[in-house]
């Protein structure tokens, strides 16, 4: 038995739970499929792919633009409230993309919120005309990028913030101008930093659902639910998901080969001096506020006040909602999930740290892989192989069907959400745990502590701080998650991002802002308590 190490064994379950999704999906590629699905794959596949290359490159200009914007200006400048926009950039994350679609078409829909503002202030007109309409790849463009361009907004400025005064003094010795500067150093020294948030742009963007099927654009992800739910074809589901993987590990192996020889820090001599942000005054102040305030209020303060607007003029909506039962089944999923994945997180470092292992840290690196998998494919694949299960195994030992204990339920609802954050979970805990100096352990056994005792009153007190910070972070991406909720929820289980969902698939945008407003200030309310550690600085 001590040939079986718990350690070994824990993490080869759980490295299980995550590498059986992409089994699945690969598997699937070498299985038959019918005529009219490989009709389908010979005709549409291209539109399919076309369509999400474009959304790709969109969505990634757009939010490199922001993102290093937004963070090149609060980390070197001063001007009128840059101390606020620092955090306050961050809270359209709050906003999915599938909200922020809704909120988007509202306002400039043909006698939307603009037609009503102008009628308003300016009496009857054709104001129609001359309403620009956000619909199409446009508009997905525009919601799913003022989603998520604090991932590059918030990678980007920690690189500035810890890039030394020295680089700067440097381009002046140069004679370099501010913008050569800016594109022959700063942004060079960063672009680990940028790629690494252009990376997690790219993986939400391909794995967005919400705001594509809103708009009505057929993209892979798309594509994989429709298959599903309207042609009930598993088979062809995970054969489209197989694409979609493709371009996931794609992106994985552009981002290594784009940083392979990038370095965080500058090594120059002198140490780290602390940066002196330039005082901007007069026209270059407004101008860097004006930016700033624009971002933050389209991101954030635009579709929140849209869906204030129509929860004001129709107040029904808000009664009509059962608001106790969204908010208990959303804190339900939330605690449940957070729980198990903090405690899988724990065994998992504390099993690296005591056990120097080649295959253990080859499992970890496995079961952290989790977070790449697009919602719509890991819920699939996660049906499919339950099936294949109950199909196959269950039935061959004459067992009781096990689908409705792990489709339909919490249970398998908490399971696709820890393969999908146990990165996020892991990650966070390692990264605290990393800094916890191995010789407290010696000391303590010296001391005649046992393994446990060590773990519970050293390592755990020390990383207190973590365990706030990764549930927080848990949480928010629970509540914003809407595939995996959609697919896999119990019958007559709904939370605000499902309830939000069913309204706008039925053309219901004024039903749906209610519950999108309680899920965007619950989201906000975690930024509000996470921003004070992604944004830390140190005597600022």
């Amino acid at each position: 038995m001590k040939s079986l190490n718990i350690w070994h064994l824990s993490s080869f379950l759980i490295s299980l739970l995550v590498i059986i999704p992409v089994i699945t999906v690969f598997s699937s590629y070498f299985q038959e499929i019918s005529e009219y699905s490989e009709l389908l794959i010979n005709t549409f596949l291209y539109e399919y792919i076309w369509n999400s290359l474009t959304l790709l490159i969109g969505v990634t200009f757009l939010t490199l633009f922001i993102g290093v914007g937004c963070a090149y200006l609060v980390s070197f400048y001063n001007f009128p409230l840059v101390d606020f926009f620092k955090w306050a950039l961050i809270l359209g994350f709050a906003v999915p993309p599938y909200i922020y679609a809704y909120s988007l078409t509202a306002f400039f829909e043909n006698y939307g919120t603009a037609f009503t503002i102008l009628k308003n202030l300016f009496g009857e007109g054709e104001y129609n005309s001359i309403i620009p309409k956000f619909n199409g790849m446009i508009g997905a463009i525009l919601s799913i990028s003022f989603s998520i361009y604090a991932y590059v907004y918030i990678l980007t400025r920690a690189s500035f913030y810890f890039q030394s005064q020295n680089l700067i003094e440097l381009g002046k010795n140069l004679g370099f101008s501010k913008s050569k500067s800016f594109f022959k150093i700063i942004l060079p020294a960063a672009r680990p930093a940028i790629v690494a948030g252009l990376a997690l742009v790219a993986m939400e963007t391909l794995s967005d659902f919400g705001a594509v099927d809103f708009f009505s654009i057929n993209t892979l992800t798309t594509a994989i639910y429709n298959s599903w739910l309207s042609f009930d074809d598993l088979v062809f589901s995970n054969q489209l998901s197989f694409y979609l993987l493709i371009f996931i590990f794609a992106l994985f192996v552009i981002e290594k080969f784009s940083r392979r020889n990038a370095k965080y820090h500058s090594p120059l001599q002198g140490g780290f001096k602390k940066k002196q942000r330039a005082k901007l005054i007069g026209i270059k102040a407004f101008l860097a506020f004006l930016f700033c305030f624009l971002i933050f209020f389209l991101s954030f303060l635009f579709p929140i006040f849209q869906m204030l607007y129509w929860t004001i003029l129709y107040p029904k909506n808000f009664f009509d909602l059962n608001i106790q039962d969204l908010l208990l089944n959303t804190l339900l999923l939330v605690a449940l999930s957070s729980v198990v994945l903090i405690i899988f997180s724990f065994i998992s470092n504390y099993g690296t740290r005591v056990n120097k292992s080649r295959f253990l840290n080859f499992l970890t690196t496995i079961s952290i892989s989790g977070y790449a998998l697009p919602g719509v494919i890991l819920a699939l694949a996660y049906i499919s192989f339950v099936a294949w299960f109950d199909n196959t195994i269950i039935h061959y030992f004459e067992l009781q069907s096990v689908k409705k204990i792990f489709i339909g339920s919490i249970l398998g609802l908490v399971i696709a959400y820890f393969v999908r954050f146990y990165s996020l979970s892991c990650n966070g805990i390692k990264s605290s745990y990393e800094k916890i100096n191995k010789t407290l352990d010696e000391t303590a056994y010296l001391s005649g502590y046992s393994k446990l005792k060590t773990f519970l009153n050293i390592h755990v007190p020390y990383l207190k701080s973590s365990i706030f910070f990764v549930t927080i972070l848990i949480s928010l991406e629970i509540i914003r998650e809407l595939p995996i909720t959609l697919i896999l929820r119990p019958f007559n289980f709904e939370t605000f991002a499902t309830t939000a969902y069913i309204y706008a698939s039925q053309d219901l945008l004024e039903a749906a802002a209610v519950p999108s407003l309680f899920l965007v200030l619950i989201a906000s309310l975690f930024i509000l308590l996470i921003s004070r550690y992604i944004l830390k600085e140190n005597n600022d």
